[in-house]
């Protein structure tokens, strides 16, 4: 009999163990190849620390790749709970009503965190006073260049773009090229904001041909003309990279969180980091990721994505998230520990101090339809020799006629 009782208890012991509530799966999408272990050790960390959620972080390709990917998955099982994404990207996705509300579980956070969050990286995730975004891979642009060379040349950091444009012929010769320009929306919206302009207007309209646009774009046609700069496409950023690194060119325009991609090769000078030249009133945007769920996710996923994120916004967590990405510290707790870090490299803090600077990029979903007009009259110009305001106005008209 005693036997016989332990083995029915035990069977009792065993069922109910199996009836247990499984965790809450909740599959995460980003874009960040050099960050994937990192990633998954903060995953593993937190589906260890409690037994509600288990996250599981995916590699989805690059931002762009990323973001085709996660549009063919709308409509299906297969789309992921959360995803990092790109912020023009992230504005279209919130036009479509694909992306959760999380307003409600955003009032259950604690206070001292929201307040503790540097007010421009929050409000870029709100739309019409609802949530719909966290941050988390945010980033500015910055001019990066060989300090070697403007070192030998006595060439000084930019500070107006007439500084530049002088900068940019001393360090030309017959070998290399004094910029290497890459015909990106962001970095040409980034020369606009940069001198008072905007690329869209308040009210969601495209300024393509405003006259800070046509300033730019002229400055850009006269260095490509002098032969003191060289001409990139979007998708030839690796070969702009490369070009950098290899001393074809000697200053670019890169996002600050970018710069780390150089670490993946042997550089045979020092490299700089400089702030954007900013005239009176000039801005620059910000840029990169921003973290959503999915509209499609249940109340679990949601409450559990939210938790995650949460658990990323600890100081010490975000500080190893930032020493090992260049992205922007989400929240100023994170800053005062990054103050040794930033000690050892003053370059460290140059993406920081952007902050004060930083401006929303295009808060209308359709900009990131309306980016490709805008890349193509880049093109035009610089590659075919077009006139800066013919082809802008072309831009302009096409984002008119697809509003």
């Amino acid at each position: 009999m005693i036997h016989l009782k332990t083995l029915i208890l035990s069977l009792l012991l065993f069922s109910l163990t199996n009836l247990s509530p499984a965790k809450t799966v909740i599959e995460y999408w980003h874009s960040h190849d050099r960050l994937e272990e990192l990633i998954q050790s903060f995953a593993d960390e937190f589906n260890a620390s409690q037994t509600d959620y288990e996250i599981t972080p995916k590699y989805a390709g690059g931002y762009f790749d990323a973001s085709t990917k996660l549009v063919a998955t709308l409509q299906t099982p297969n789309q992921p709970v959360m995803f990092d994404a790109e912020v023009t990207v992230f504005n279209y996705l919130v036009s479509q009503g694909a992306v959760a509300d999380l307003s409600d579980l955003v009032t259950e956070l604690p206070q001292d965190l929201i307040n503790d969050i540097y007010p421009m990286l929050w409000a870029q995730g709100d739309f019409e006073g609802k949530r719909y975004g966290l941050p988390l891979s945010a980033s500015v642009p910055v001019l990066i260049y060989n300090a070697t060379a403007f070192s030998q040349r006595g060439v000084s950091e930019p500070q107006t773009w007439a500084d530049f444009e002088l900068a940019a012929e001393r360090l030309t010769t017959r070998q290399t090229k004094g910029f290497i320009n890459v015909s990106a929306a962001f970095s040409f919206e980034t020369m606009v904001n940069s001198i008072g302009g905007k690329i869209i207007s308040d009210e969601g309209q495209p300024l393509f041909n405003s006259s800070e646009a046509i300033e730019v774009l002229t400055m850009l046609k006269r260095l490509s003309d002098k032969r003191y700069s060289t001409n990139h496409n979007f998708a030839e950023a690796e070969v702009a990279l490369v070009d950098f690194v290899r001393t074809k060119g000697m200053m670019g325009i890169s996002s600050f969180a970018f710069f780390t991609q150089g670490e993946r090769f042997t550089i045979a000078f020092e490299p700089g980091i400089a702030s954007i030249p900013l005239a009176e009133g000039g801005h620059v945007p910000l840029m990169e990721g921003e973290l959503l769920v999915l509209k499609s996710a249940s109340e679990a996923q949601r409450r559990g994505a939210v938790a995650f994120w949460q658990f990323l916004m600890e100081p010490e967590r975000n500080r190893a998230w930032v020493e090992a990405s260049y992205f922007l510290p989400s929240r100023r707790a994170t800053t005062t520990l990054l103050e040794g870090w930033i000690a050892e490299d003053a370059k460290r803090g140059v993406g920081i101090e952007g902050l004060e600077h930083a401006t929303l990029r295009p808060r209308t979903g359709r900009y990131a339809v309306w980016q490709s007009y805008l890349e193509e009259a880049l093109e035009k110009c610089l590659k075919g020799g077009f006139d800066p305001t013919e082809v802008l106005n072309e831009a302009q008209r096409r984002a008119e006629m697809n509003p």
